[in-house]
């Protein structure tokens, strides 16, 4: 069985740089950022991690069927970056994210080469005053701990230091 890795922390914490790290060639990125034309800022941030990543990098974009873009990889070590993203569009889309999670952590049990995965811990703030955000930030939450429960290794990531979690 290939080692499953989950990274969590806060925004701007040092996770996909942490996740960049680990990931042994041959390795693929998994991106669940969709960047709409008229958003500039995220066309700039996904240039930037582009860039980052360096030309030894395989690509795969999966705003939703990451189930599909992991059952793929092949023998390629993937980073996934990030289920917070792909929980969103999941929710955004109107799909059932229980679903959903249910069906990657079986392909997760079945991957054929490392799978690094990167996610926020958006559960450590306030109560969220709208009805969504308090949904999402729950469906975060049960995502987490389903991913962990699956997980070899989790990591928590603050200030660019990594906390082996398990």
């Amino acid at each position: 069985m290939a080692e499953i890795t989950l990274l969590l922390g806060g925004a701007r914490s040092g996770k996909s740089a942490r996740a960049l790290a680990l990931a042994a060639p041959p390795r693929t990125f998994v991106a669940t950022a969709a960047a709409a034309a008229d958003d500039a800022e995220m066309v700039e941030r996904i240039a930037r991690h582009r860039a980052e990543r360096g030309a030894d990098w395989a690509l795969v974009e999966a705003p939703l069927d990451l189930v599909g873009a992991i059952r793929a990889a092949s023998g390629r070590t993937l980073v996934i970056d990030c289920l917070t993203l792909w929980l969103s569009n999941l929710m955004a889309a109107g799909r059932d994210e229980t679903v959903e999670a249910a069906a990657l952590v079986a392909v997760l049990g079945a991957a054929s080469a490392p799978v690094i995965l990167v996610s926020n811990e958006v559960g450590m703030g306030l109560v969220p005053m709208e009805p969504l955000s308090r949904r999402f930030r729950d469906a975060q939450g049960r995502l987490n701990q389903r991913v962990a429960a699956a997980a070899d290794r989790v990591e928590f990531i603050a200030a660019g230091l990594p906390l082996r979690l398990k």
